[in-house]
């Protein structure tokens, strides 16, 4: 029997811009998932996934044929078909993924809920790739697509910096297209006790985030350099009020780039502290920063999962 096990992520700053090349700060949370595999004498791979309840919510069972090649019966099922594609790709990195005369049972264990939008597809990416000793990156390439910070957070035991410096050219499907600077930082400032996530209730969609933010850029350099600023100053910070000022500063940032209200202007007008978005805007976690403990004032509003830095991250 094997065991893999990958972080989930929050990215903190340089939401969308770490596309084009702007430096990200990102935090891989103490929630993740794991993926066991053990061999069996079938010819079928099982696959049964449990959710942070310790309850079923996902389970298929995919033929393998001869030389590993996997066939799948349940062909209306949107979930069988994302992660059979997941594993032919995986097998297209490595032929020799899932090869030998046996089965397998596979079994995913998440740790948070899938609506939190922490990494449960990066985290199963990075392990498939763990499984299948291929390149993670490759393989959300070929799958999810994406900057690839999550992979980096999911690799992390601690926050990081992560950068696209350049295009490198494809020359075939196992190489990496980018450069990527990935980079251990300190950052466990001091005022952390004063910095929250609190869950918007839904959970947004990054690939249609993503095309948005597409549609709607331009010319990016100024953004990017600025952005950069930002992060540097973020770790470095030593003050909550410095720190509330450099949220306020990304989030208008952005809000100039994709035309749309920040997250603060759109729900929390009356709140006194600062409320950032993270990953895609509208949906999954924002970062709160304020003097006093904020829970009361989200949750009277009806955002009742309001996580501390220590909840979040385990320190």
């Amino acid at each position: 029997m094997k065991r893999f096990y990958s972080h989930g992520k929050l990215l903190l700053t340089a939401e969308y811009l770490v596309l084009d090349g702007a430096l990200a700060l990102a935090i891989p949370t103490r929630f993740g998932q794991s993926l066991t595999v053990e061999k069996d004498k079938s010819k079928h791979l099982k696959w049964t996934s449990y959710n942070h309840q310790n309850s079923v919510w996902f389970e298929t069972e995919l033929i393998l044929e001869k030389n590993g090649i996997l066939r799948c019966d349940d062909t209306k099922n949107p979930i069988t078909e994302r992660l059979l594609d997941l594993l032919l790709k995986a097998k297209t990195l490595n032929p020799d993924f899932l090869g030998g005369n046996h089965g397998y049972h596979i079994k995913t264990e998440l740790e948070f809920p899938e609506n939190w939008g922490l990494g449960t597809s990066s985290t199963l990416v990075n392990n498939i790739a763990k499984w299948a000793k291929v390149d993670a990156y490759d393989l959300l390439e070929a799958t999810f697509g994406g900057s690839g910070y999550d992979i980096a957070c999911a690799n992390s035991g601690g926050s990081l910096t992560y950068q696209l410096l350049h295009k490198i050219g494809i020359s075939d499907a196992t190489q990496s297209t980018v450069e990527r600077s990935i980079t251990n930082v300190d950052f466990n400032p001091s005022f952390k006790n004063h910095i929250y996530f609190v869950h918007l209730n839904q959970k947004q969609n990054s690939r249609k985030a993503i095309a948005l933010y597409r549609n709607n850029k331009r010319e990016l350099s100024d953004s990017i350099s600025e952005i950069n600023t930002i992060t540097k100053k973020m770790i470095a910070c030593d003050n909550i009020r410095d720190f509330q000022e450099l949220m306020q500063d990304h989030e208008m940032i952005i809000s100039r780039i994709l035309g749309t209200e920040t997250v603060k202007e759109n729900l929390f007008g009356s709140f006194e502290g600062s409320v950032k978005s993270l990953g895609a805007w509208g949906g999954d976690f924002v970062m709160v920063a304020s003097n006093e403990d904020p829970t009361h004032y989200f949750t009277q509003k009806g955002f009742n999962t309001v996580l501390s830095y220590s909840e979040m991250f385990g320190y």
